[in-house]
């Protein structure tokens, strides 16, 4: 008995780990008694036993939030890969079931989420009726673990710590104008030539309004005015087409306004750099053993993804 002893204790407090590292996720006990469905003193008494059985502080406890000690860092690491093996093993059956089956909640960008990834849930739950897509559409980073979210689909440099990822497209911005627009006010020859235009531009902040563009060893930033500002694409290409003036709109919001002549590309040599532009990226938890829902998702994202023209 003494012999087996050892190797017990570490599996009896399995559970109190997983709530270890939820309460540590979640911000505080309260939280993560919320997304538990009990009460954060049941919370608080399952890491009590744990840093008891530990025999260290693992969390600062204040009114308000609760602090990491050096010991509770190195032992939420641990728990967080406990959590995740947990997840990869009660993913195994579904992973090897040849039918798809369940919801998979994906966040996705506005833009992106209503021209791009809109058309292809379309076509997926044609194809599998088993699947259920719920899309989150917003473009502020969301916390997947936190809400609940299986896939993201971010725009971003590289992939942040704790996902993992997998680049499926380039998005470039274009910028645009109608072909009446230029005959009435002149084609830019230079980006600086965009302040004597009335430029259609987001608005969400300042920066918004200093366009800036690359072309070879060439840099160039220009501040742009104008009469409408929009911080939605669709409107942004409808009042390009109004002739409204010159638009900054992403590239598979004007590919087919471009193809049809409706929209010209104004200074095509350059490259218009803003932080909408780059890598699209599919970001999920590093899982080894997806859901045979999820996988099946990420591949027809991916196959759709590839036709994205920026």
């Amino acid at each position: 008995m003494s012999i087996n002893q050892p190797a017990a204790q570490p599996l009896d407090g399995l559970t109190d780990m997983a709530v270890f590292a939820r309460v540590v996720e979640a911000g505080g006990f309260s939280a993560a008694a919320r997304q538990l469905g009990t009460t954060p003193s049941a919370v608080s008494r399952q890491v009590a036993r744990l840093e008891g059985a530990l025999r260290v502080r693992l969390l600062e406890r204040t009114t308000r939030k609760v602090r990491l000690t050096e010991a509770g860092t190195a032992a939420y690491g641990r728990c967080q890969a406990l959590v995740a093996a947990a997840r990869e093993v009660w993913a195994l059956c579904d992973t090897h079931t040849g039918a798809p089956s369940g919801l998979v909640r994906m966040s996705v960008p506005k833009a992106v989420g209503r021209q791009v990834v809109h058309p292809l849930v379309l076509s997926f739950l044609a194809q599998y009726p088993a699947v259920d897509v719920q899309l989150v559409v917003t473009d502020r980073v969301v916390d997947l673990w936190e809400e609940g979210i299986d896939l993201a689909l971010r725009i971003t440099d590289a992939p942040p710590p704790g996902l993992a990822g997998r680049p499926v497209a380039t998005v470039r911005h274009r910028i645009c104008a109608s072909p009446a627009y230029l005959a009435a006010h002149g084609h830019p020859g230079h980006p600086r030539d965009l302040a004597e235009h009335a430029c259609i531009y987001l608005g969400e902040d300042e920066r918004d309004r200093h366009w800036r563009f690359v072309r070879g060893p060439e840099t160039a930033t220009v501040t742009v005015h104008g009469r409408y500002v929009a911080n939605h694409s669709e409107l942004r290409l409808e009042a390009a087409l109004a002739h409204l003036g010159i638009a900054s709109l992403p590239g598979f919001t004007a590919q087919a306004a471009l193809h049809s002549g409706a929209l010209v590309e104004v200074l095509p040599d350059w490259e218009h750099r803003t932080s909408y532009a780059g890598t699209a990226w599919l970001l999920y938890p590093p899982n080894r053993f997806l859901a045979a829902k999820t996988r099946a998702w990420i591949d027809h994202l991916v196959q759709g993804l590839a036709q994205l023209k920026s």
